[in-house]
């Protein structure tokens, strides 16, 4: 009798990400883990990641070569080409990457200008995640962004010529954007011919500037009706010019071009998160965990070194956050999950009166034991992920 598979786990990708903290100018949007960039020695920190990750193998015997490796931030881009090929190294030397390893960089458009991409290209990256945001110039001074229009034109231009897998990230839903200036944006966009487009409405977090400025009374998100109506436009003009979505928020010309690093985390399948702040997903004889890095990166680089390990904390997940996890993770992408795997972690059905409901109102599909969103239901996927959740 064969042994029923894993409902998460490696078998779904395996991928590495590195967090890199730093930023010129932290924007007024922004969530992340990040500090200003200053005139610092980065060795030390360089130094605790590669360690980090060399760390990472002894706990994780199961896992093989990884499928992805991706430099985030932060601006991973502020690294010199060597540096680079030093963390690309020490996932090597760590895991192993395997001959089609997806390899992404994020970048902002004026260290794309200033970068020597083809020494970037050598240190083994082979795709570029851009921070364009927005090619209006008035939007761009809104998120605090330390480029213009002119310069994000420019870094796309130079970045296709030397990367062919490239994707564009722009932020819409912006207070007072308009239904005509959007979609000019997005057709402007779709000239520059990157074969991926990351599309995100802009999302007010609390501890942001943008979150306290709300709070105060001196911004004013978009209403969520109008967002809507964005959204919608997104996947008619996206769709029309051979992007269609293939999750949520990104769209691309083919499987091809489809973010695998992402696609492990939507999956289900374990990454390692190096880097202060990181977080990671790891299984482990049967057992899911989750782990996160120290946030401040002294702190970080402390820990590394004082106790071999940069978590700040790491604990198994109980079955139903694994269930619950994998629902939510698992209907954001087009080709939703099959719902076997999360009712054989949560250890019962999902409501098939409630998919039975959601099917009938054209919000999913159902083939088999696989349910999905369609695009009219992943306009309420929150919605939807909390009906279901077991």
């Amino acid at each position: 009798m064969s042994q029923a598979p894993n409902p998460f786990g490696p078998e779904y990708g395996f991928g590495i990400y590195v967090h890199w903290p730093y930023c010129t100018k932290i924007c007024p949007y922004c969530d992340f883990n990040v500090y200003a960039a200053k005139d610092r020695d980065n060795s030390p920190l360089l130094s605790a990641i590669r360690k980090d990750l060399e760390i990472h193998r002894p706990r994780m015997p199961e896992h093989g070569k990884a499928d992805s490796l991706y430099l985030g931030g932060g601006t991973p881009s502020l690294l010199a080409p060597d540096d680079i090929a030093g963390l690309v190294t020490a996932a090597e030397n760590s895991f192993g990457l395997k001959p089609d390893a997806e390899i992404t960089l994020e970048a902002n458009p004026n260290d794309i200008l200033r970068m020597d991409l083809e020494g970037l290209k050598a240190a083994g990256v082979n795709r570029l995640s851009i921070g364009v945001q927005s090619l209006r110039d008035h939007a761009l001074a809104f998120l605090g962004r330390d480029h213009d229009s002119e310069i994000a034109r420019m870094a796309m231009t130079r970045a296709m010529k030397v990367f062919r897998n490239s994707s564009i990230d722009l932020i819409y839903a912006r207070p007072g954007q308009s239904h005509d200036e959007w979609q000019a944006e997005l057709e402007e966009i779709l000239d520059f011919g990157a074969p991926h487009i990351s599309l995100y409405e802009l999302t007010i977090e609390e501890r942001t500037a943008f979150g306290k400025a709300a709070a105060r009374g001196q911004m004013t998100p978009m209403e969520d009706d109008d967002q809507a109506d964005l959204y919608e436009l997104t996947q008619d003009v996206l769709s029309s010019a051979g992007l269609p979505a293939y999750e949520v928020s990104n769209h691309a010309v083919s499987e091809a071009y489809q973010s695998r690093h992402n696609k492990t985390y939507w999956n289900g399948g374990d990454w390692i998160g190096v880097g202060p702040g990181a977080h990671g997903r790891l299984s482990v004889g049967g057992n899911r965990y989750a782990s996160e890095a120290e946030r401040q990166p002294a702190a970080y680089i402390a820990n590394v070194q004082a106790l071999a390990s940069g978590w700040s904390d790491a604990s198994k997940l109980y079955p139903i956050d694994n269930a619950r996890e994998l629902l939510a993770m698992g209907l954001r992408p087009a080709t939703g999950i099959d719902r076997r795997r999360i009712e054989t972690v949560a250890d019962r059905a999902l409501p098939q009166a409630k998919i039975d409901v959601f099917v009938d109102e054209g919000w999913m599909v159902q083939d088999g034991s696989r349910i999905a969103l369609t695009a009219k239901g992943r306009l309420l996927a929150d919605a939807l992920t909390a009906e279901l959740s077991p």
